[in-house]
C-alpha cells in the first residue's frame, strides 16, 4: 500500500516542482520545497482520508511549505528592479540578494507516461497554460507570499475560493480579500492585456532565425551585429550583477569591452545553444577564458522578442546546465 501511495504522489513531481517554483522564483529553492512537500505528504500519508483527490491535498501541503519558505527570506528580484541602469563603462558588481532565476521548458513539459497513468491528475493541461514567464515572476514576486499563493491558486490553477481558503486556512474572504489585493498589483505592473506578455509554447521560425544570427554575432565578437537585432529601448539584466542596461547603445558600448580580447575587461570566446526557458527563447553559453583551452558552462541567456527584434535579455549565472540536458565543459575546435 506504502508503495502504491508514494507512486501516485510521484506522478504529481512535476506541477507541484513547477508551483514551488512560481512561488519562490527560483529552481534550486523549488527543487528543495518540492521536496520538503513530497517528505511532509510522507510523514502525514495515514491523515489523507480521499476527500480531496491528492493532487489538491499535494497542492495543500506545498503551498504551506511555501509559505514558511517565504516568510524567512526577501522576495527575489531582478537588478533593474534595485536601481538605476548602469554606465557602460563601470565594474560591475556582484550582490549578495536573493535573485529571481529562469526553469528550463523541459521541466515545464508533461512526463507523457506518469500523466497518462495518474486518473486523478487533472491538473496537466493547467500546468500547460501556467504563466511562467519572468515578467509575471517578476512582478508577483511583490506580492506579499499570501497574496501570491491566492493568485497562483485562483488564477493560475483555477481553484474555488472554498478551496483556496482551505489551503491557506483561513476564511474564505479574507482569501478573496488576498486575491484581490494580488490582482490589484497586477493591474499596475503588468500590460492591460495578457496577449502583450505571454509566450508561445514553442520557438517561432522568425524566433529561430534571429537566435541563429544572435548566436553567430556572439561567437564572432561582433558587438555591430549584435547591434542589428537589438531595439532601441532593448534592457538587459545580469544576474548577480547589479548593473543593467536600458538601451542598445549601452549593451552594445558594454559588449565592445567585454569582447575586445586587447580590452583589460575582454570576457573570452563563446560557444552558443538554442534552448529555451520559461516558455521564451533562450541561449546557453559557455565561454573560453584567456589562456584556457576549454569552453566552460557560463550561463543562460532568456530573450523577449517583439517584432523580430530582441526587446529584452536576462543573462543568467547557472550553477548547471544538468537540468537543459547540456554537458558543462565544450572542447575547443579551432
Amino acid at each position: 500500500m506504502d508503495d502504491d501511495f508514494g507512486t501516485l504522489l510521484e506522478r504529481h513531481r512535476r506541477e507541484i516542482r513547477v508551483h514551488c517554483y512560481r512561488m519562490s522564483g527560483s529552481l534550486a529553492e523549488a527543487e528543495d520545497l518540492t521536496q520538503e512537500s513530497f517528505l511532509r505528504a510522507w510523514k502525514g500519508r495515514a491523515g489523507f482520508e480521499g476527500r480531496a483527490s491528492v493532487r489538491t491535498w499535494l497542492y495543500r501541503i506545498a503551498t504551506n511549505v511555501c509559505l514558511d519558505a517565504l516568510a524567512r527570506r526577501p522576495r527575489r528580484a531582478l537588478p533593474d528592479e534595485l536601481g538605476a541602469a548602469g554606465d557602460p563603462s563601470g565594474m560591475p558588481a556582484a550582490l549578495d540578494v536573493p535573485w529571481l532565476g529562469p526553469i528550463p521548458d523541459v521541466l515545464l513539459d508533461p512526463d507523457v507516461l506518469l500523466d497518462k497513468a495518474a486518473p486523478d491528475d487533472t491538473g496537466a493541461a493547467v500546468v500547460e497554460r501556467e504563466t511562467i514567464e519572468l515578467a509575471f515572476l517578476a512582478t508577483i514576486q511583490h506580492l506579499p507570499p499570501r497574496q501570491r499563493a491566492a493568485l497562483v491558486l485562483r488564477d493560475v490553477l483555477d481553484w474555488s475560493a472554498k478551496d483556496t481558503a482551505a489551503a491557506l486556512e483561513t476564511s474564505v474572504a479574507s482569501a478573496n480579500s488576498a486575491l484581490q489585493r494580488a490582482r490589484e498589483t497586477l493591474r499596475t505592473r503588468l500590460p492591460a492585456r495578457r496577449a502583450d506578455w505571454a509566450s508561445a509554447a514553442t520557438t517561432t521560425a522568425e524566433e529561430a532565425a534571429l537566435l541563429r544570427r544572435l548566436i553567430a554575432a556572439y561567437e564572432a565578437g561582433d558587438p555591430n551585429a549584435v547591434a542589428e537585432l537589438l531595439a532601441a529601448d532593448a534592457r538587459a539584466v545580469m544576474p548577480p550583477y547589479a548593473l543593467w542596461f536600458d538601451s542598445r547603445e549601452r549593451i552594445v558600448a558594454a559588449l565592445r569591452t567585454s569582447m575586445d580580447p586587447e580590452s583589460p575587461y575582454f570576457t573570452g570566446w563563446f560557444r552558443m545553444v538554442a534552448v529555451r526557458a520559461n516558455r521564451q527563447p533562450a541561449v546557453a553559453t559557455w565561454v573560453c577564458r584567456p589562456g584556457e583551452n576549454v569552453f566552460r558552462r557560463f550561463g543562460v541567456s532568456v530573450l523577449t522578442v517583439e517584432n523580430g527584434l530582441v526587446t529584452a535579455l536576462a543573462a543568467f549565472e547557472t550553477p548547471s546546465f544538468e537540468p537543459y540536458g547540456l554537458p558543462e565543459t565544450l572542447v575547443w575546435m579551432s
